[in-house]
């Protein structure tokens, strides 16, 4: 019995090793065949369609790198955004707005001064380097006094005055009735219209 098993696996396994070499042969026949029809495919081929191959490889080998290409530089510019956002500073909440207190003066003697001295500047077409030169201040200096920023001392408005060619009593007249204005137009009672009140009915009596 032992014998007959034995001699029956051995007559098994050289069975399915001849049916591993056939199928290695047939595989092995298939792929030289294949590898004979591209090469007899390529021999056929005239220079032009080898020429147009060759060029719609390289096509598609550039179309494989731009768009590895694209990807690259749209992954780059997410990684960048995505850093802005997080390196933005946080926005800050909008500063209330200062409501004017009753009683305030709701004007500014620097800013009706400077308008003043602007004024008789450009009416005698001088520029602000020329005053400022004769006047001896710097030109920074006397642009912010014309602006209202700064408020030109008494010497110094002297010399401006001087070198605009006005008086200074013109100048102080001037501001005046501009402050005038601007308290008749806040509604501001008249200390001399108050006086003349009070002095006529002195006289009444």
């Amino acid at each position: 019995m032992t014998g007959t098993y034995e001699a029956t696996k051995t007559k098994a396994a050289q069975m399915h090793q001849g049916t591993q070499m056939r199928e290695g042969i047939q595989s092995g026949a298939t792929l030289g065949a294949s590898q004979q029809q591209r090469s007899q495919m390529t021999r056929e081929l005239t220079p032009e369609q080898r020429r147009a191959v060759a060029m719609r490889r390289q096509q598609i080998l550039l179309a494989q790198k731009n768009r590895m290409l694209k990807a690259e530089r749209e992954q780059a510019r997410s990684v960048w955004e995505r850093q802005e956002r997080e390196d933005a500073p946080a926005p800050h909440a909008a500063a209330p707005v200062k409501q004017p207190v009753p009683g305030e003066t709701m004007f500014s003697l620097r800013k009706i001064q400077g308008e003043v001295l602007r004024e008789l500047r450009t009416s005698d077409h001088k520029t602000l380097r020329e005053v400022s030169e004769k006047a001896g201040v710097s030109l920074g200096y006397l642009s912010e006094v014309e602006r209202g920023q700064k408020e030109a001392s008494s010497e110094l408005l002297v010399s401006i005055t001087d070198a605009l060619g006005v008086r200074l009593s013109q100048v102080l007249t001037m501001i005046a009735q501009r402050v005038e204005q601007v308290e008749n137009a806040q509604g501001r009672p008249d200390l001399h219209a108050h006086e003349d009140h009070q002095v006529q009915a002195y006289d009444a009596a």
